[in-house]
């Protein structure tokens, strides 16, 4: 939707091939995420394998990724408080990167309300510091590194965390997201140690 030519690398799939080709392979792989909750058992009981599809669900939706970038397109040339943008974003990208969290942790045996809310608010915070620093990369980083079109959000007059915070005020609300999100798992042991590099990886990778 942003028109861009390249991600991770190679042409984007509208350029390489055609926008129908693009939407409908978006919405092949979408059906195909619903097949894969639908048909292999995931949770110990029925319910909660229910559960994990309205999740999924929602995540999708006006109410997650299409309802944020419903609003990403509509930011395009217009001014956002770092609220708004926050919004913006974890209805956006934010959601997905929850909904991978949360869908994970009620796989297998059912875990307490306090662990599932630990894990949600790591899950929110890391969802938010992958723009954070995406935004930094955006603006700090060239077309080869990343993979994708350095600086055409900016160009594009699009509001994002460097243009509101700035590059360091940024960097530096990254590291408090990263320091949030670590703490989110304290109460967890070493089960949770793939989330806590996940975490490191997001606020620290450079592409």
């Amino acid at each position: 939707m942003d028109d861009d030519v390249l991600r991770r690398g190679k042409p984007t799939c509208h350029v390489e091939f055609d926008e129908a080709t693009a939407l409908l392979a978006g919405d092949a792989m979408q059906s195909l995420a619903f097949q894969i909750l639908a048909e292999h058992r995931l949770a110990e009981d029925p319910q909660s394998q229910l559960q994990m599809i309205q999740l999924f669900a929602v995540a999708c939706g006006s109410r997650g990724m299409a309802g944020g970038q419903a609003i990403d397109l509509d930011a395009v040339g217009t001014s956002l408080t770092l609220p708004e943008l926050e919004n913006m974003h974890i209805h956006k990208t934010g959601a997905l990167i929850r909904a991978s969290v949360l869908l994970g942790a009620r796989c297998g045996r059912a875990l307490d309300a306090p662990s599932l809310g630990n894990l949600d608010r790591y899950a929110k915070c890391v969802g938010l510091a992958f723009q954070v620093v995406d935004d930094i990369l955006d603006e700090e980083s060239d077309s080869s590194t990343l993979g994708k079109t350095a600086g055409k959000d900016r160009q594009a007059g699009k509001p994002t965390y460097t243009s509101l915070m700035g590059v360091a005020d940024a960097k530096r609300f990254a590291a408090e997201l990263l320091a949030e999100a670590r703490d989110a798992l304290a109460a967890f042991d070493s089960r949770a140690d793939r989330l806590r590099e996940l975490a490191d990886f997001i606020v620290r990778r450079d592409r």
